[in-house]
Order: C-alpha cells, then sequence, then structure tokens
C-alpha cells in the first residue's frame, strides 16, 4: 500500500513539474537579445583597448607547406612589446630555416602587425560593431573548451585587409572575445592572397589576449601554406578599471 502510494505520488509530482520544466527548458533554449550582445561586444572591447598601457609577450611563428604540418620550412622566435601610445616593435630571439619563407611570409606578417598596432590603425580594425555588422548564427549558444559562449556571424563594413568575414565566439558573462575564424575581407594579413584565419584568446589579468593563431593561404603563387603562432609569457601593464 505504502510502495503504491509513493508511485502515485511520484506520478502526480512529474505531472506537476512538466510545465515548469518547459518554461525552464523554453528560457534555457531562447537565444540572446542580439542589441545587448553587441552592446556588449564592444563595451569590452572598449575596455582592453583602454585599460592596456603595454605588454610584452614571447611570440613562436611556424610556415608549413602543402599538407605537412609537422615539419616547418622557417620558424621566427619574437619577443613582441606593445605601448599604447607607439603600437608593437619586434626582437627576434631566434630563427631557423628557409631565408627565403621567413623574409616573404614572416617578415610580412611582422610588418603589417606593426602597422596595424600603431595608433590611428588599431581603431580601424577592432571587432566593434563600428567595423562589422554582427547577427546572431543559427547556433548562437555553443560551448568552447568548457566556457558558455555567445556565436555571432560578423561582415565587414568596408574591405580591409585587417577585417574578415566569419564567426566569432565571445564569452556570455562578459562578451570577451574566445575565438575568431574566418576569411580576409580584402588581401589577408598573413599573406599577399586570401587566407583562412582563427585565433584563441584567453584571460590575462582580466583582458582577452591571444594564445594561438593560425592562417592557411592557398594561393596559386605559393601554393598550401600555413602559419602556425603561439603566445607565451605575458607581461600585463594594465590600467585598474575605474
Amino acid at each position: 500500500m505504502i510502495e503504491r502510494l509513493r508511485s502515485s505520488f511520484a506520478v502526480w509530482l512529474s505531472i506537476a513539474l512538466l510545465p515548469f520544466l518547459a518554461f525552464s527548458l523554453e528560457r534555457a533554449e531562447k537565444p540572446p537579445d542580439i542589441a545587448t550582445v553587441i552592446q556588449g561586444v564592444d563595451a569590452s572591447v572598449k575596455n582592453r583597448l583602454n585599460r592596456l598601457a603595454g605588454y610584452t609577450v614571447t611570440e613562436h611563428y611556424a610556415v608549413f607547406r602543402g599538407q605537412d604540418e609537422a615539419h616547418p620550412v622557417a620558424e621566427m622566435l619574437v619577443k613582441t612589446t606593445y605601448r599604447k601610445e607607439s603600437g608593437k616593435v619586434f626582437d627576434i630571439l631566434s630563427q631557423s630555416g628557409s631565408a627565403l619563407w621567413r623574409r616573404e611570409v614572416l617578415g610580412t606578417l611582422l610588418d603589417n602587425e606593426k602597422r596595424m598596432s600603431q595608433p590611428g590603425n588599431v581603431e580601424t580594425a577592432l571587432i566593434t560593431s563600428a567595423n562589422y555588422d554582427m547577427q546572431l548564427d543559427k547556433n548562437s549558444m555553443q560551448t568552447l573548451d568548457g566556457l558558455q559562449c555567445v556565436v555571432l556571424d560578423i561582415t565587414p563594413r568596408r574591405s580591409s585587409q585587417y577585417l574578415f568575414k566569419g564567426m566569432l565566439w565571445v564569452d556570455a558573462g562578459n562578451y570577451a572575445i574566445v575565438q575568431l575564424k574566418g576569411t580576409a575581407a580584402k588581401s589577408a594579413v598573413f599573406f599577399a592572397s586570401a587566407a583562412e584565419v582563427s585565433r584563441q584568446y584567453a584571460e590575462k589579468d582580466g583582458l582577452p589576449m591571444a594564445t594561438h593563431a593560425n592562417a592557411v593561404s592557398g594561393g596559386t603563387l605559393l601554393g598550401r601554406t600555413v602559419v602556425k603562432i603561439d603566445y607565451s609569457s605575458y607581461a600585463m601593464d594594465v590600467v585598474p578599471a575605474s
């Protein structure tokens, strides 16, 4: 008798909770408000720009040819120093492999990075609504490395070698950039021909900083070329939040 009552109560409780469960699922699956997300992304990027006075980081560059991504044809280890008032400068710590690939690919990359980081240029490359049209991706909520993210489809508002068309993952909590993937809108930052680019970020001293980048070019002149960049040993100069 007691077991029958327990069973009946369990069934009744399940039925009673169905509307609540359906309501909870509906709320969980409801996509975020795009206006709120865009405002959050803009605020996060502005916060990083305002508070990041400077940093140093060690960057390892490796160039691969064709389908072989195990044996680089050229490598370079660089200490990068960034100052907000002047941009980036590079100190090459070591290099190996083909001098041609170091000069034509890695040299071009560093020149572009230096130019893009200078005051007046950096604002034109920021991932903000001033530079991009942003829309929610059809799969707008995704988990990336255990972090709940909002996923956006982004399209440049103008043609520029520093902008790309693709996807952006931002932290669902603070809208900081977590990952980007896409194709350069004009000519690639890393190559003279179009490239598929990606970059991953992690928080350092409360600000999103690059941890890994990848670019793949399939140009007819150089063939399939891959550049991989790993960032380590950050030393940050961050202005306290006001």
